[in-house]
């Protein structure tokens, strides 16, 4: 497998679980799927929208997301808010990867 698809695959597999923590850290302030992807995208974590849509779903149903339809509007919105079982869960994996980091950092100082 040539080096940039290996690297891809790699990559993939670790942005999987950041793309979920950082969802629920985005959602604690209501927001809607495309603003999500947009803010995201900011922030340096590229998301599919057919990526995102069905992660969303999945957050909600685990119970780490609710959500509400805004009818205000001409175009109905679906907003969604991190529960205080996903600010709690979104808590302890910050604190995971504040360790994971330090110990990144620690094996590359090492070399």
């Amino acid at each position: 497998m040539p080096g940039d698809e290996l690297h891809a695959l790699h990559q993939q597999e670790l942005r999987r679980g950041t793309i979920v923590l950082a969802c629920l850290l985005i959602l604690k302030r209501p927001n809607y799927g495309y603003a999500l992807l947009d803010r995201l995208d900011k922030h340096g974590f590229t998301v599919e929208a057919n990526t995102l849509y069905p992660l969303l779903r999945r957050l909600e149903k685990q119970g780490l997301l609710t959500s509400d339809w805004n009818t205000d509007e001409s175009r109905p919105r679906k907003f969604y808010r991190t529960s205080r079982a996903g600010t709690a869960l979104a808590d302890a994996l910050s604190r995971d990867w504040d360790e994971m980091y330090s110990a990144f950092q620690s094996l590359k100082d090492e070399t």
